[in-house]
């Protein structure tokens, strides 16, 4: 076998071992040849073809389009997603070209379910409205809701859903769950189908997997007046077009987006006071990036 000396291994994520080096040293310690992201961004699909040369072998990725192309083009051996979803590979095409593919499923979840109950209750108490005229010296009282006794619909109920719906239990919410995989015997809670979900929910968190659609114009007309809605999850599982006429209307009463179509997001969403963006940081705590960063390292070197 070729001598991992001799293998150069490409970093995807933009942030990659920043708050802490251990999965770097890994790699440095197992005599691999480290090729960092240049652009400190999403890797395009242009710069992904050109950084893939032939003496790469293995990818730590983050959700960088590792399409058909992409992966024809390469030489990968290995592809370790430090992150849950694998929406953005061609699964199909790496099996055809013999890729493995590791992801890191449990990473995230603590992470971005805390991340999730902590949005909601700044959205519904209108947290950074105060918090911003406050910095302006101005002290502007705002009404807002409790958690207690409000509906929230959970969209999606695997890892990340289950535990934003076991943090919720104790603000005596009524938990809602839509997923049409789920066993609705093993579901503690009422599972529902997204649109008699929606028709009810007073808040919507959104917890799915890949890309489709979910929330569209019909899917907003179809809500409550008032209601809130959160995206961590995938930023084409939402229309941003919708949502904001759903807030011109008065339809939706806040929302929070840590995803979206296009990332880095400058768009129009940012005009709106009540809602709240944050760019794609779900993951971002010292304890879920250094165990997600880790483990994708590990299953990169077992795999190689």
């Amino acid at each position: 076998m070729e001598s991992l000396t001799k293998k150069k291994i490409l970093i995807g994520p933009s942030s990659f071992a920043e708050h802490d080096n251990t999965p770097r040293k890994i790699l440095n310690s197992e005599g691999f040849q480290v090729i960092e992201n240049p652009f400190k961004r999403k890797l395009t699909k242009d710069e992904l073809l050109r950084l893939l040369s032939e003496d790469v072998l293995g990818l730590i990725a983050g959700l960088e389009p590792l399409d058909r192309e992409v992966l024809k083009e390469s030489n990968l051996s290995v592809i370790s997603r430090v992150g849950a979803g694998l929406s953005n590979i061609d699964l199909d095409a790496a099996k055809e070209f013999k890729i493995d593919v590791c992801y890191t499923p449990d990473g995230p979840t603590r992470a971005v379910a805390e991340l999730t109950i902590g949005s909601m209750l700044s959205l519904i108490r209108m947290v950074p409205l105060m918090d911003s005229a406050l910095h302006n010296s101005m002290w502007n009282k705002k009404i807002g809701l409790q958690l207690q006794f409000k509906t929230v619909a959970i969209i999606g109920f695997g890892r990340i859903g289950k535990c934003v719906a076991e943090l919720l239990k104790p603000f005596d919410s009524k938990i809602i769950v839509v997923d049409p995989f789920v066993n609705k015997e093993e579901v503690k809670f009422p599972v529902f189908s997204l649109q008699d979900a929606i028709t009810q929910a007073d808040i919507i968190t959104i917890h799915s997997s890949g890309d489709e659609c979910l929330i569209g114009e019909k899917e907003f007309s179809m809500m409550k007046k008032g209601s809130y809605i959160l995206n961590p999850a995938r930023g084409g599982l939402l229309s941003e077009t919708a949502l904001i006429k759903a807030l011109d209307e008065g339809k939706v009463a806040g929302a929070w987006l840590d995803s979206f179509e296009v990332e880095p997001y400058n768009g129009p969403l940012k005009e709106y006071e009540q809602v709240i963006l944050t760019p794609h940081v779900g993951s971002y705590t010292h304890d879920c990036r250094k165990q997600m960063e880790t483990e994708a390292v590990q299953n990169l070197i077992n795999a190689l």
